[in-house]
């Protein structure tokens, strides 16, 4: 049964006054032994213990020997903060009513409370990021450990290593390493979620990026896209995406693994999951919008092939506006390379009759009063890649309105 604020807070003012209630119990003993020495040398000049105020007050004075708590990783860092809080969430009444009950506990009960209180504030500290990987990361290397715990162990590093502090700090305690193996393991489930870990550590972070690439995953997240479980092969190419994405030597890498010509697979098969080919046509804008970017670098073959330019206008054929604007995204990019043969675009893949398709199928959009700005924004694109396609045919030098 779930505890309000309010109990828990009786609860743990309650350990905390019995602890208090101990070590008042302890100052009140030691002044009345002083007390007898003060009475037998009838010294006034001695030295004397004094009471604190209240509880606030004895723990609020500095201790010399205080540990320092600033490395804590969670919960309740000191006594005071638990008593600050259990104050702030009692109620009056009960916690007269409490300090009542503590002070008819004898010496044995009072110190069995003080000991529930210590494990208590064990309890509610909570492990730092760090720790939680590295439980994880032991779940994973645990070869007896169900496949229930390993795909729990998966979930929860997919959501440790988002933040970009935690993915820096991965590779630090092994875990890339871990979850690379992962990708080889019998379970498709397993090797979705390795995958998505991967792209989701490596997304617009050089430094991860790296560190997987050296760990040699590329090859086998490239072999994942092929997998029949659709889950599967788009968790795979969403991490490769991320993976090269902005990054040189990755795309270098990318091609040696035949990564090219994965892509033209994807795009050529109009049967394969939409999302797949998504991203597929995404990773292609971005492959040549790098290359855009580095006109030192000679242009590859590929982005001259008759098949893959015929294979990334097809995709303006489908009925996904999504997939559409991906598609001419792509082409606008192809269109502006140095090796770019308009004639190809024209006669082998019949971009001139895809690009007024598009037109018409938007111009129609245009009537519905939900898509209309959509449909004006990529009407815009649309025309800007058909300038760009009639000035390098060099046709006309203006779209006709």
């Amino acid at each position: 049964m779930k505890r309000s604020p309010g109990s828990l807070a009786i609860c743990l003012l309650l350990l905390l006054l019995l602890f208090l209630f101990g070590i008042l119990e302890v100052i009140a003993s030691a002044n009345r032994v002083h007390e007898n020495n003060n009475n037998n040398n009838n010294d006034s000049s001695s030295l004397y213990w004094s009471t604190a105020k209240d509880e606030v007050d004895l723990l609020s004075k500095p201790q010399a020997q205080q540990e320092d708590d600033s490395d804590s990783d969670g919960g309740f860092s000191s006594l005071e903060g638990m008593l600050q809080w259990a104050i702030g969430h009692s109620d009056p009444a009960k916690l007269k009513e409490t300090s009542q009950d503590v002070q008819r506990l004898s010496p044995t009960e009072l110190k069995n409370r003080q000991t529930e209180l210590k494990e208590l504030m064990e309890k509610l500290k909570m492990p730092s990021d760090a720790q939680l990987m590295q439980i994880a990361l032991d779940d994973l290397n645990n070869s007896s450990v169900s496949l229930e715990d390993r795909h729990r162990a998966l979930q929860e590093l997919l959501i440790l290593v988002e933040p970009i502090d935690n993915a820096n700090d991965f590779n630090k305690l092994g875990g890339f390493a871990v979850v690379i193996q992962e990708l080889n393991h019998p379970d498709s489930d397993i090797r979705r979620i390795a995958a998505w870990i991967l792209g989701t550590a490596s997304q617009n972070n050089p430094v991860v990026q790296r560190q997987i690439l050296e760990l040699g995953a590329l090859a086998q997240l490239i072999k994942m896209v092929k997998s029949s479980s659709v889950e599967e092969a788009t968790k795979a190419l969403y991490a490769v995406s991320a993976l090269i994405r902005s990054n040189v030597a990755g795309q270098e890498l990318f091609y040696a693994e035949a990564g090219d010509l994965m892509l033209q697979d994807v795009l050529s098969n109009s049967s394969i999951d939409i999302r797949l080919r998504k991203k597929a046509v995404f990773l292609v804008g971005d492959l040549t919008e790098c290359q855009l970017e580095n006109m030192e670098r000679a242009e590859l073959p590929f982005f001259s092939s008759h098949i893959f330019l015929k294979s990334v206008v097809d995709q303006t054929a489908s009925d996904d506006l999504d997939l559409q604007e991906k598609a001419l995204v792509a082409i606008k990019n192809l269109l502006h390379l140095r090796m770019a043969d308009p004639l190809v675009f024209k006669e082998f893949c019949g971009l001139d009759c895809a690009l007024e398709r598009m037109r018409q199928q938007l111009h129609n959009l245009m009537s519905d009063e939900v898509l209309r700005d959509y449909a004006m924004d990529m009407e815009s694109l649309r025309g800007e890649v058909e300038l760009i396609f009639r000035r390098k045919l060099g046709e006309v030098t203006q779209v006709p309105t």
